[in-house]
């Protein structure tokens, strides 16, 4: 299994989330978060530099699924987060030992 997290742009939410449910993505998580990357925030680069870390907003969407679905699942989730403007996010792909689901006590795949 392979746990994939993405750093979006807010907007962008409804397009990633209904590109993954069609793939067939069961569920997802999704957290509010404030960040900076290279441009420390900026939305272009200043001819002074200014130290000044801006911290903007973004959404984290989190989802598990298995190995073969892992590589559909990413480029879904670029292409419906892509503006092809500096900020469109970032993301991660890690590797899951195991997974349970509380209520039912089922494990790894079944869990999902």
């Amino acid at each position: 299994m392979k746990r994939i997290t993405a750093i979006i742009r807010p907007f962008k939410l409804d397009e990633v989330r209904e590109a993954l449910i069609e793939a067939g993505v069961t569920g997802m998580t999704v957290a509010e978060v404030k960040g900076f990357g290279r441009q420390r925030g900026h939305a272009y680069v200043r001819l002074t530099q200014d130290n000044d870390v801006l911290f903007v907003p973004k959404l984290l969407v989190e989802v598990v699924v298995d190995d073969g679905l892992a590589d559909q699942v990413l480029d879904i989730v670029r292409i419906a987060a892509f503006t092809g403007k500096i900020g469109d996010g970032k993301i991660f792909v890690q590797e899951v030992q195991s997974a349970t689901r509380i209520r039912t006590g089922e494990t790894d795949s079944d869990a999902l």
